[in-house]
């Protein structure tokens, strides 16, 4: 839940980002890649080496006025520790424990006789969302408050409670401030919101000031709660009691080693810039959600509590895949916490955040997740209940659809599809992303289906597999499209339909990097796809993807349309919908070109540069892209499927925490320079494997999958009876 870090000018959604200059405070909670408005970053404190003067007023206290340029060359960071020095000489070192944050300042380049160190919490956020806020300091040098403040991506308000203690130097006086003023009579200041102007622009919180120090170091530990100012000192005393900063580093490293070592890289001849690629990419995907067990004050449960779903929209297509192999126990864990908002909430999430329902961005894709962690045999989860939740997503249209659920439903059961000019009075929410609704209910209803099918809830299952064709509704056999007014010579497209069964019409370009490519957000004037083009939704059925390519005019007519997407402009990688779309060459029988693919956009758009991920991580969803793609091994999200290419490594072991099962990926004949991409013939255990998927189960009993690689395509999984599975015969 403490996530400490440096908090920059400009782009700063998680806080920190390289391509800054300033740096205005340290803060203890983020939300990483996130995209859009900054998240959290509440309370931060500040540290000066003293006031000009020795005047109080003098020293710098607004968010803005106290900023310092970050010194370029100082920066570490590692999964455990942040450093970072600025040029009024202090340098900053930070790590964490679960609900706590540990800061060591270092004070150089100033005299002895004129050190006198000032640090400040601020009653602030990233965002600048603060409704209103109290703060204490106690002449101990204890600084401890609290404030209301609202979510980055959704609707209601959250309080935060913290504590700040100090070690290795004596208290020389305390106080408060507002804006640029400060005084020491006053050990209380509150901030309050009347009605819509909210004071939120502008800082204000308490200080500490303290004598000159023996080795010009202090350490301020932060405890964070959303329970209340004692369970937040608590946490910061149970988890760190001696402010041992280089223990708790060493600590917080060992966590994440225990985390990361379930997989083993044979790495020869791999740069090293690929194997940074490869194990950033672990970490960021393991960034969120968060644990916010026993922290969450809104209800009672014996049921773990998880937080920042930041959105599933974006992370049920790799992160959550990622983690069920890598972390079983975690995503088990975070089941159980989805269906147990749903038992409090009245719904599945579909965005989640500070403990505030966060906006929905398509479908009801939880339903993806129940179905994938089922599929898989998650552990521990009341199935039961997960099921009566996901139906409830297909069935009962919630009040505000624009946060939970599904919104059209009257039309969807009704006629099939999400008309672009819905009559909906069922329901409040943005009648925008007609398309990309539609794709995406019957993806859940297919999901729902498949649970349906295994619980024996046989109806069910056939009702739903039903709607799963409801994509179909929407497909116009004859619309075309033109690039620069060329046309493309593919026909057959998703387009927008009205209530009455009349077509409507969206440039199949419409919203892609070749035309209006912000113009499909989740705003009034969205338009009838999100954050992509028709011409990528078109290939959004995964689970039935031998009728789309039937529809769309067999193998030969889908590769060629399929690589067109890729090599046009058309496709942006830096959006979630773009991953499966890599792998899809699988279905037409050409996982070679599926490999191919995959070397393309690594090491073109993910790589160690600055700008190394594309668009924003999304909370860990980039990551989880490039770790599965070069694991070799991508999962259809809701199914039990992983689609094969050769990994990016010699060799790859990847141990099941649970089963102790440790499953191997070996490729035979390995070119390190990527030429030999292309998967001649495949053995699991020894035995000839002909098909381009595997199953789960190769994860949880383990055994090797040996793949032997040539030059050029051959025939391999390229045979109908070793396509991936598909509702309808290929």
């Amino acid at each position: 839940m403490a996530k400490a870090v440096a908090d920059t000018q400009g782009e700063n959604q998680a806080g920190f980002a390289f391509d800054t200059k300033t740096v205005t405070g340290f803060s203890h909670t983020h939300d990483s890649g996130t995209g859009g408005s900054p998240s959290m970053g509440n309370f931060p404190i500040f540290a000066q080496p003293n006031c000009p003067d020795d005047d109080i007023n003098k020293c710098k206290w607004q968010q803005t006025d106290r900023a310092v340029t970050w010194v370029r060359d100082s920066l570490r960071a590692r999964p455990g520790y942040f450093g970072i020095a600025l040029e009024n000489g202090v340098r900053a070192e930070m790590t964490v424990t679960n609900r706590s944050a540990l800061y060591r300042f270092t004070f150089s380049n100033v005299s002895t006789e004129s050190l006198s160190p000032v640090v400040l919490v601020d009653l602030m956020d990233l965002p600048q969302s603060r409704k209103d806020g109290t703060a204490s300091v106690d002449p101990s040098g204890r600084l401890s408050g609290n404030a209301t403040f609202h979510p980055s991506f959704g609707i209601g308000s959250y309080e935060l409670h913290f504590c700040v203690d100090f070690h290795g130097a004596d208290v020389r006086d305390t106080g408060i401030w507002i804006q640029n003023k400060a005084n020491f009579s006053q050990k209380t200041v509150t901030i309050t919101a009347y009605g819509n102007n909210t004071p939120a622009v502008f800082s204000a919180g308490t200080f500490a000031r303290f004598h000159a120090l023996k080795d010009n170091t202090i350490t301020a530990r932060v405890g964070v709660s959303f329970m209340s100012v004692k369970q937040a000192c608590s946490n910061a005393e149970t988890e760190q009691p001696n402010f041992d900063f280089a223990g708790t580093v060493s600590t917080a490293e060992s966590a994440w080693r225990d985390k990361l070592n379930v997989i083993r890289i044979n790495a020869d001849g791999v740069s090293s810039d690929l194997q940074k690629v490869f194990w950033s990419g672990a970490y960021r995907a393991m960034i969120s959600p968060q644990d916010y067990t026993g922290e969450n004050p809104l209800w009672k449960s014996n049921e773990p509590y998880y937080d920042s779903f930041y959105c599933i929209w974006d992370s049920y297509r790799g992160v959550h895949q990622l983690l069920t192999v890598m972390d079983p126990l975690s995503q088990s864990r975070m089941i159980r916490s989805l269906v147990d908002i749903y038992r409090h909430e009245g719904y599945l999430p579909d965005c989640r955040m500070s403990l505030c329902k966060g906006y929905t961005q398509g479908g009801s894709n939880a339903d993806v997740l129940i179905a994938d962690a089922f599929l898989k045999n998650i552990r521990d989860v009341d199935w039961n209940t997960a099921y009566e939740a996901i139906v409830k997503d297909a069935e009962v249209e919630p009040a505000n659809w624009a946060v939970e659920g599904r919104g059209g439903l009257r039309s969807w059961k009704g006629r099939g599809y999400i008309p672009t000019d819905d009559y909906d009075p069922d329901g409040t929410g943005l009648h925008t992303r007609s398309i990309s609704r539609t794709v995406e209910y019957a993806y859940n209803d297919f999901c729902i289906a498949e649970v349906a099918k295994r619980l024996g809830h046989l109806s069910d299952y056939e009702k739903y597999t039903k709607r799963a064709s409801n994509w179909q509704n929407m497909f116009k056999e004859d619309q075309k499209s033109a690039i620069n007014g060329i046309d493309t010579n593919f026909t057959g497209f998703l387009q927008p339909r009205y209530m009455n069964g009349t077509w409507g019409y969206q440039d199949p370009i419409f919203c892609s990097p070749l035309m209006n490519f912000t113009s499909c957000y989740l705003n009034p004037d969205g338009h009838e796809t999100y954050e992509g083009s028709s011409w990528l939704y078109t290939f959004y059925a995964p689970q039935d993807m031998a009728t789309l390519i039937k529809r769309l005019g067999g193998p030969q007519l889908f590769t060629s349309r399929l690589s067109h997407l890729h090599d046009s402009g058309l496709l942006y990688v830096g959006d979630e919908q773009a991953f499966l779309t890599v792998f899809q060459f699988h279905y037409a029988g050409r996982p070679a070109l599926s490999a191919a693919r995959t070397h393309f956009y690594i090491p073109s758009q993910f790589n160690t540069s600055a700008s190394g991920i594309p668009g924003n991580d999304d909370g860990g969803a980039m990551g989880a892209f490039a770790v599965l793609s070069m694991m070799g091994l991508f999962p259809v999200h809701g199914q039990d499927v992983y689609l094969i290419t050769p990994p990016f490594f010699k060799e790859i072991s990847i141990r099941n925490k649970v089963t102790g099962a440790v499953a191997t990926i070996r490729n035979r004949n390995f070119d390190p320079q990527y030429k030999a991409i292309y998967i001649q013939s495949a053995t699991r255990d020894s035995k000839p494997w002909t098909k381009n998927w595997i199953g789960h189960d190769f994860f949880t009993q383990g055994g090797v999958l040996e793949l032997e690689l040539g030059l050029k395509e051959s025939t391999w999984g390229r045979r109908v009876e070793d396509l991936p599975p598909s509702m309808s015969t290929y």
